[in-house]
C-alpha cells in the first residue's frame, strides 16, 4: 500500500481534493493497484513557519 506524503503551503479544500485524485489516479495507473490500495497524507506548514532563502514565505510580496 502505498503512502504519498505532501509538505506544503496551506491550500482550499477545492484544491487538495483535486490534487489527491490525481496522484491517486497517476498510483493506479502506474502500478496497476485499486485506489482504495493508495493513502496521500498532506501536512501543510504555516507560511510562518517555513522559510526560502532566509526569508519566512509570510514575507515574501
Amino acid at each position: 500500500m502505498p503512502i504519498v506524503t505532501i509538505q506544503q503551503g496551506p491550500r482550499t479544500v477545492e484544491l487538495k481534493r483535486d490534487l489527491v485524485r490525481r496522484i491517486t489516479d497517476a498510483f493506479v495507473d502506474a502500478l496497476q493497484i485499486p485506489a482504495e490500495a493508495v493513502q496521500v497524507w498532506i501536512q501543510e506548514v504555516p507560511t510562518d513557519s517555513w522559510a526560502i532563502g532566509g526569508t519566512l514565505t509570510a514575507d515574501k510580496k
